[in-house]
C-alpha cells in the first residue's frame, strides 16, 4: 500500500471547496499583554491556498468562484473542517462561508 504525504500542492478541493491558510494568531494585545494559548480566539483570516473547479448548476455547468488562490479572505468563525499539515494550520470550507475578500 502507497502511503501519500499531504500538503498544499497534494490537497484540490472539490466543487466549490476552498482550502485557505489561516493567518497568525495575535501573540499579545494591543496593551501589550501576551496571550495564553488558550486564550486566542480562532482567526477568521486567511489566504485562499486552492480552489476547487466550482459547484454544478442544474444544467450541469460549472459556476465559476469568485475568489481565486492568492486572495485574503475574511471566513465565518465556525465553518469549515481544520487541518494541520507541518506547522502550518488550513481550513477547507464551502465558498458560501467565505464572507468578504480583504484588500
Amino acid at each position: 500500500m502507497a502511503t501519500t504525504t499531504l500538503n498544499v500542492t497534494t490537497v484540490k478541493p472539490l466543487a466549490d471547496r476552498v482550502f485557505i491558510k489561516v493567518s497568525a494568531k495575535e501573540e499579545k494585545t494591543a496593551g501589550g499583554i501576551f496571550l495564553p494559548e488558550t486564550a486566542k480566539e480562532k482567526p477568521q483570516v486567511g489566504e485562499i491556498a486552492a480552489v476547487g473547479p466550482g459547484k454544478l448548476d442544474d444544467k450541469g455547468e460549472r459556476q465559476a468562484l469568485e475568489v481565486k488562490v492568492g486572495d485574503k479572505v475574511l471566513y465565518s468563525k465556525y465553518a469549515g473542517t481544520d487541518i494541520k499539515l507541518g506547522t502550518d494550520e488550513y481550513v477547507l470550507l464551502a465558498e458560501k462561508d467565505i464572507l468578504a475578500i480583504v484588500s
